[in-house]
């Protein structure tokens, strides 16, 4: 049984991993188009439009999310102490990646949504 919950484990973190990487390919691309067609359709210049950063922005603090959820899966199927070490390090830099990006995405948005 345990066997079979490992391999489980397994194959959820990748899955994992790969939805998180859709979500920053999809966005990614997303947010390029937006700045392009905003970029041919105003003359204000190179800087993107705060719409595109904001929904890039939230893109992006998923996908963290859900690699920070795959690492701890990944974890939980092989605990020695340097797999935990490894995901201390990596939750504490995903986390503070996250926090910041939180902080300039509410800085960013005025209306707070």
């Amino acid at each position: 049984m345990e066997v079979i919950i490992k391999e489980i484990a397994v194959y959820a973190a990748q899955f994992i991993e790969l939805l998180a990487v859709i979500v920053i390919l999809f966005s990614s691309i997303k947010a390029i188009i937006r700045y392009f067609k905003d970029i041919s359709t105003k003359s204000t210049g190179f800087l993107p439009h705060i719409s595109i950063r904001l929904n890039l922005g939230k893109s992006l603090a998923i996908a963290l999310e859900l690699l920070l959820g795959a690492d701890i899966l990944k974890t939980a199927i092989a605990p020695g102490w340097n797999e935990i070490g490894q995901l201390a390090a990596i939750a504490t830099l995903r986390t503070a990646l996250n926090y910041f990006l939180e902080r300039e995405l509410k800085n960013s948005n005025p209306k707070g949504e």
